[in-house]
């Protein structure tokens, strides 16, 4: 799982998107399915909610006025910008982790392949002196 931003210039937005990449066989390449998050505010640089979860319930009496976030909400986007980068990082220590198991099994046929050309040196001079 990945995070994405991405721009849209007809109406000057970014937008955050959860991608998940899998394979298709069928075409033999990986692809991606992504599902959106919210959108950049362009003033904090903070993730908005977009969708059902993330807008907010609107009154008869204050659709003409601009909604004020409550601190609940601040925090439950604040809580989501934090989730979105605990995820990135998860992602990262498990590249990271698969990485260092390929360099420890490279080094561990390094090692092997030394200690067989240390075997066959040694049973060559033993067998010539």
């Amino acid at each position: 799982m990945a995070i994405v931003k991405q721009y849209h210039k007809d109406t000057d937005t970014t937008y955050v998107y959860e991608s998940t990449s899998y394979w298709d066989a069928e075409k033999g390449q990986s692809r991606s399915k992504r599902r959106v998050i919210g959108k950049i505010d362009p003033v904090t640089g903070e993730i908005v909610p977009t969708g059902k979860r993330g807008r907010s319930k609107k009154t008869p009496s204050s659709q003409n006025s601009l909604p004020v976030p409550s601190a609940d909400e601040a925090a439950q986007e604040k809580l989501l910008g934090l989730e979105l980068t605990v995820a990135s990082l998860n992602k990262r220590i498990a590249e990271l982790e698969t990485e260092n198991r390929q360099y420890r099994t490279a080094i561990e046929k390094v090692l092997s392949l030394t200690k067989r050309a240390e075997e066959i040196c040694g049973t060559h001079l033993s067998g010539k002196a």
